[in-house]
């Protein structure tokens, strides 16, 4: 067995000895600036290795189906830390896990851009993938604790950290190709800027236990039913994520033939929406309520993307892409929400396995997708996408656990 006792000696010691309870407005929304920081680190840490994937696909001249093969290292890495991840949390504390899966995952991203051969990037990736799951589950239930501390929904604005990260990472990519740096270079220039941002944020996370240390659990337990049906909604949603993710451009290109520059126009009109989705997103919900934000995003991503297919022209397409953008902005941060407050399961077990089948969607859905398109055409497996949101609306209203 690997002694994980070393993590231990990761502890932030917080600068006030006030209870979280007592603290002033001042100290909880200092906390709440230090945890979106944490999900901004991680979101720009993947973006900054997508922007990077035409460039590395190249310098291995890779195929379409090889690259695709090779990033499915990425989701088997997380399905193996997955059992482990939420006991890990729970066992040694989120605040501690995060800065401990936070560095490794920093480093892991440095090393992809040492890959020379195939081999060498699946491992990268695969080592990427376990410290991705890792990282994502510890900053999602310090998510959670700081949400009980507002003791209102603000699930949704650290999402949009992440996803504003996403774009962030996309132009410091395109500025990093105009300069013409290695991926290396631009991913320890990255690296260094994540480290900054931790090291002056990492005293304010919040330090909760979940679990008495005295009890023991058994480390495979049969999981929730309504955290698994929770993942599977997670699932379509990110399916359809990491589809606009990985293809809007090339859709652009080849399906609406968009001219030059504005082959990109497809994927910055869905990342602004869905950033500006999900910091407005939880006024939305304190307003209407889970279930039926719910259930009109999952309308707006069959729209958006069933639009984009029937009317492939640059203006109707670009309107499609912002609807699936606002479409899933709001429903993971609200999935995370309820998981965390699970009467049953302490918060990082349950985020473990909702984040867990919800993340296979946005990394597994892109290669299948890919070999679809192959197999038929690229509009299609847009149309395929398109199920998934009707899918949402539906198991939105079947599942009790969201109101």
């Amino acid at each position: 067995m690997i002694d994980l006792q070393f993590i231990t000696q990761f502890k932030a010691k917080g600068k006030y000895k006030k209870t979280y309870q007592n603290a002033k407005i001042s100290y909880l929304n200092r906390i709440r600036w230090a945890v979106s920081t944490f999900y901004f680190g991680m979101g720009l840490c993947f973006a900054t290795w997508a922007s990077r994937i035409p460039d590395i696909k190249t310098a291995l001249d890779l195929g379409s189906a090889e690259l695709g093969t090779i990033l499915f290292a990425v989701p088997l890495g997380q399905l193996l830390i997955m059992p482990f991840s939420g006991k890990l949390v729970t066992r040694f504390g989120s605040h501690r896990i995060l800065i401990f899966s936070s560095i490794l995952y920093v480093i892991s991203l440095t090393n992809l851009g040492l890959a020379t051969n195939p081999w060498q990037l699946s491992l990268g990736l695969f080592v990427f993938g376990i410290f991705s799951n890792l990282t994502n589950i510890a900053v999602n239930t310090q998510g959670v604790y700081t949400e009980e501390l507002f003791k209102k929904t603000i699930m949704s604005s650290f999402h949009g950290m992440w996803s504003f990260a996403g774009f962030t990472g996309a132009l410091v990519g395109l500025g990093m190709l105009a300069l013409q740096l290695t991926p290396y270079v631009h991913f320890w220039i990255v690296g260094v800027i994540v480290f900054l941002l931790m090291a002056f944020n990492y005293k304010f996370l919040i330090k909760a236990k979940e679990i008495p240390k005295t009890e023991e659990k058994k480390l495979f337990t049969k999981p929730d039913s309504a955290l698994i049906w929770l993942g599977v909604i997670g699932f379509c949603c990110m399916a359809s994520e990491g589809v606009m993710f990985d293809w809007s451009g090339v859709y652009f290109k080849d399906v609406i033939h968009a001219p030059g520059p504005l082959v990109i126009l497809g994927y910055t009109s869905f990342m602004i929406m869905m950033a500006g989705g999900r910091f407005f997103g939880d006024g939305l919900i304190h307003k209407f309520g889970r279930k039926p934000v719910m259930q009109i995003s999952g309308f707006l991503i069959s729209g958006g993307l069933f639009t984009a297919v029937f009317f492939p022209y640059i203006i109707p397409a670009t309107i499609a892409f912002m609807f699936v953008g606002i479409g899933v902005s709001t429903i993971v941060p609200t999935l995370y929400s309820i998981a965390g407050k699970n009467p049953s399961v302490p918060p990082g077990e349950a985020l473990t396995i909702v984040s867990s089948v919800s993340f296979l969607g946005f990394l597994m859905g892109p290669p299948v997708i890919g070999y679809i398109a192959e197999l038929s055409s690229l509009r299609f497996s847009f149309a395929f996408i398109g199920v998934f949101g009707v899918l949402i609306a539906f198991m939105v209203s079947r599942i009790k656990a969201i109101q």
